[in-house]
């Protein structure tokens, strides 16, 4: 196996030498999957991807990561509950369709509203809320999305699912 020389500075040593006691003195293990991280993230950001971060569970207590792009959302707020949805296209043509819904009748009452500004934000609907039950629904094509989507918004999503993630053009 050929040999490959690194140079570090002098300052970034004790990241070096963090990183080998991580991976357990092997740092080339180390630096190679971080180069892997790096090429995989680079080359989907110029895709024109994202790297999506989502809770997922009851109150949102696991989070997931890929790389996909954002193809629409969806709100709908109502005296029962509050519902967002999210579908992305994932960079190996999957689809995913994150989805919130947050019941009044389960909304946290056990706290200090005068002493808490976020509470005033989540009861005022500010931002994305941090309770309900979030899902990640993963599929190989739209089409079976469908039955999980509001009509228009299926249609709204279905009609740019085929569009290029980036559209160069010669202005």
């Amino acid at each position: 196996m050929p040999n490959k020389t690194i140079y570090v500075a002098d300052d970034d040593l004790p990241l070096f030498q963090r990183a080998q006691e991580l991976v357990g003195g092997n740092l080339s293990g180390a630096v190679v999957a971080a180069l892997r991280r790096f090429i995989e993230l680079e080359e989907g950001r110029q895709e024109g991807f994202d790297e999506v971060v989502l809770k997922v569970g009851h109150n949102g207590v696991r989070q997931v990561r890929f790389s996909g792009t954002l193809l629409g959302e969806w709100r709908d707020l109502n005296e029962r509950r509050i519902e967002h949805i999210r579908v992305y296209r994932g960079r190996k043509g999957k689809f995913a369709m994150h989805a919130q819904r947050s019941n009044w009748a389960e909304y946290p009452t056990d706290i200090n509203w005068l002493k808490d500004l976020k509470n005033w934000r989540r009861m005022l609907s500010v931002g994305d809320q941090d309770w309900g039950d979030f899902t990640l629904t993963i599929t190989d094509s739209i089409e079976e999305l469908r039955e999980h989507l509001p009509g228009k918004f299926y249609e709204r999503v279905a009609g740019v699912a085929d569009l290029p993630q980036i559209e160069d053009l010669d202005i």
